[in-house]
Formats: structure tokens, C-alpha cells, sequence
């Protein structure tokens, strides 16, 4: 864990042993977009349309409220993280309760040795970059581009995958990712880095598309 990490999760904490349960609501709320970024990314598509992400949070903080005693007695990870592990396992249980046998195979996903949560997919992360390279005028090319953009992710290993998530999407730092991934800082940089290599080398010549890079 960065000195930076250390430092923010120790105000953190202590903020917690303070405020209980007053200081839990303001640190789920000064987070709530980040977690929201999460529940959107990661959300299976399938039950989209019948899951309100609102209420995927709500159920996660009132884990975290029954769970805040616990966390304090041993401090696994970061606040933060621990926040966002919670709302990952409430996701699961939502998968789980509206998909059951139609999940994926476990074999098919990422195996994160600790942190609960639904793996980052190909799919979501295609539209997302699609949506951030194009503008609504380039309908035929955003199209073109997140068909590229999908098969390209999906020659990624899932680690990569994974980080372009966290760093792109759910705005994590890159110690926030390391640790969330149990890699090292520089190891997180390395794959952030060689991951948005392979995708703007699959979607150059797209006419009318100026890669920055996310």
C-alpha cells in the first residue's frame, strides 16, 4: 500500500471509531459515484432492465452498517475498498438471484483471490469506450469501433481487463487498483499501460476517429 493510501485510510478509520455509524453514511456517501461506477460497469446485462443499481447500494450499506463493529475490530483493507467489496458481493447475490444457472461458468471468469464481485466484461467495456472516443454524430463508426474494441478486449488477459476498468471507469488510483488486485503499484501501471497499447493499436483507421487514449 502506498504511503498516500495509508495515510487517507487511516484518517478514514479513524473517522469511523469516532462517528460510528453517522461517520459510515458520510464515507458511503463521498463514494457513492465511484460505487455506482462499479455497479454499472460490472452489472450483467441480462437483468439490467430489472435491477435498479440504486437499490444494489442501498443493500450494500446496510451490510456495511451491520458490519462496521467487525470491520473496526481488524481493518482488512482500506475503507474504500471494503465498501466496494461489499457492494461487489451484494452484485453477485443479485446475479445469483435473477440469473442462477444461466451464470457463467466460473471457469469463464477472472479468479481474484479475495475481493468478492462480478468481473469487468468485454461487452461493457467496449461501450463504454465507444461512447468516449465517438460523438452522437458517428453512430455507424461508434458501432464499428466497439465491435473492434470488443474483440480486441477480449484478447486481453482478464487482469488487463480489469484494470482498464478500475482505473478508466470506476476511477480508482492506481494504489487503490494495486490493492485492489494484490499486484504491486508498479505491476498495476505496467498492465494499465500495455492494455490501452493493444486497444489503440486495434482501433486505428477508424476514419473520423481521433485516439487520445482514455
Amino acid at each position: 500500500m502506498s504511503d498516500h493510501l495509508k495515510n487517507r485510510s487511516e484518517e478514514a478509520v479513524a473517522k469511523l471509531r469516532e462517528q460510528g455509524q453517522s461517520g459510515l453514511a458520510e464515507l458511503f456517501t463521498e463514494h457513492r459515484e465511484r460505487l455506482r461506477r462499479m455497479v454499472d460497469m460490472r452489472l450483467d446485462r441480462r437483468v439490467a432492465g430489472r435491477v435498479d443499481p440504486s437499490d444494489v447500494l442501498q443493500e450494500a450499506f446496510v451490510d456495511a452498517s451491520k458490519q462496521l463493529e467487525r470491520y473496526l475490530t481488524d481493518v482488512p483493507m482500506p475503507p474504500f475498498l471494503w465498501l466496494r467489496f461489499l457492494t461487489g458481493e451484494r452484485l453477485m447475490a443479485t446475479h445469483r438471484r435473477h440469473l442462477g444457472a444461466k451464470m457463467r461458468d466460473a471457469k469463464q471468469e477472472v479468479s481474484l483471490r479475495i475481493h468478492a464481485r462480478p468481473n469487468v466484461r468485454s461487452e461493457s467495456l467496449s461501450f463504454g469506450l465507444a461512447g468516449k472516443l465517438t460523438s452522437p454524430s458517428m453512430a455507424v463508426a461508434r458501432a464499428e469501433l466497439q465491435d473492434r474494441l470488443r474483440k480486441a478486449l477480449d484478447g486481453l488477459e482478464p487482469l488487463d481487463r480489469e484494470i482498464l476498468s478500475l482505473r478508466h471507469f470506476e476511477e480508482l488510483t492506481n494504489a487503490e487498483a494495486a490493492e485492489e488486485l494484490e499486484i504491486t503499484t508498479a505491476a498495476a501501471s505496467k498492465r494499465y499501460i500495455r492494455a490501452l497499447e493493444r486497444l489503440r493499436g486495434a482501433v486505428e483507421g477508424i476514419p473520423g476517429l481521433s485516439w487520445g487514449g482514455p
